[in-house]
């Protein structure tokens, strides 16, 4: 049986997940919009990602037989005024959601839950990777933004990015 406060925390990031999906699918929309399909390619991956995290949150607490509430997913609200916009805004997302597992982290510690910390460590490690990711893209973008076909190449290589299912064993 979850602690109380975990078992909350835990249902809470499996909304926060969806909404980072679907914050990502507006970041996409906006680059499919300004023509830039690597870039919303790279998003829908993104967007793919979070998704699949939710799922994992869910099957976790499904797992432990707790109930998950879906709630509503708040629609994204930034407008964006250049390129590096959704890039800068992502960065910031994802210090936020780690912010959050490591909330959820702290409190299985003290409830010592230690098979939820296990399962909490893999997406410790991938918060590392997804800010590395988007710090990166914010500093590719600095650096060859400003030309177009320096812009032109890293769409293209964004483009390539394909989706792969998280290999987490619950």
């Amino acid at each position: 049986m979850l602690d109380t406060k975990v078992k909350e925390l835990l249902n809470t990031q499996v909304n926060k997940e969806f909404y980072s999906a679907y914050l990502y699918l507006d970041f996409s929309n906006y680059y499919a919009d300004q023509g830039l399909e690597g870039f919303a390619n790279w998003y829908k991956v993104q967007a793919q990602e979070e998704r699949d995290h939710a799922m994992l949150f869910m099957q976790y607490l499904q797992n432990n037989g707790c109930k998950v509430t879906l709630e509503a997913i708040e629609k994204p609200g930034k407008e964006f005024a250049s390129f590096s916009d959704p890039l800068k805004a992502g960065y910031e997302h994802e210090q936020y959601v780690t912010g959050l597992i490591h909330a959820i982290y702290g409190a299985a510690n003290e409830a010592k839950d230690f098979r939820t910390m296990q399962f909490l460590d893999w997406f410790v490690k991938e918060q590392g990777e997804e800010e590395t990711n988007a710090e990166g893209l914010i500093k590719k973008f600095e650096l060859f933004g400003s030309d177009p076909r320096a812009l032109y190449m890293l769409d293209s290589e964004l483009a390539a990015r394909v989706y792969s299912a998280p290999s987490l064993v619950l």
